[in-house]
C-alpha cells in the first residue's frame, strides 16, 4: 500500500486506511527520518482506535500505554534513546510485542533483530512537503 499526503488534515483518513486495509496487523513498525511525522500519524491511529489519552512520543519513557475505545491496551514505543538491545530486553519487550494488542514502534531500526516474525513495516519519506507512506506486511 502506498499513500501520499501533504497536510495533517489528511492524517485521519491515512490512519483509517491503514487500520482498515490491514485489520489483522497489530505490530506497526515505523521507519523514517526525524520530523517526518511518525508520532503525528501514531496519534491519528490511536484516535481512530478510540484512545482518549494524550498521545505523545515516549522519547524518555520509551513506552507509553494507552487505552483504546474498547478498553484494550495500545502500546507506543520510541526506541530513539536506546543504546543497546539489552535495554529492550530489560523493558520486557516480549510482553508487549506478543500481547496481541496494537503496538506502534518508532525508531524501529534500533530493535530490528528482535522484531516479531510478522509485522507491518511503515516507511515514511518527505520530499518538498509531500509525504509518501509505504506499508508492507513483513513475514520473516
Amino acid at each position: 500500500m502506498q499513500l501520499t499526503f501533504s497536510h495533517t488534515e489528511q492524517l485521519p483518513q491515512v490512519a483509517k486506511s491503514l487500520i482498515e486495509t490491514f485489520p489483522d496487523e497489530r505490530f506497526f513498525a515505523f521507519f523514517g527520518k526525524m520530523g517526518v511525522g511518525k508520532t503525528t500519524l501514531i496519534k491519528e491511529l490511536c484516535a481512530f482506535l478510540g484512545v482518549e489519552d494524550n498521545v505523545c512520543s515516549p522519547t524518555f519513557a520509551i513506552i507509553n500505554e494507552y487505552s483504546s475505545g474498547d478498553g484494550e491496551p495500545v502500546y507506543h514505543f520510541d526506541f530513539y534513546r536506546l543504546k543497546s538491545l539489552d535495554e529492550a530486553y530489560d523493558l520486557g519487550y516480549e510482553e508487549y510485542f506478543f500481547s496481541g494488542s496494537y503496538c506502534f514502534s518508532e525508531w524501529t531500526e534500533k530493535i530490528e533483530p528482535i522484531l516479531p516474525e510478522h509485522y507491518l513495516r511503515i516507511d515514511i519519506t518527505e520530499t518538498d512537503g509531500i509525504r509518501t507512506l509505504v506499508a508492507t506486511p513483513v513475514d520473516e
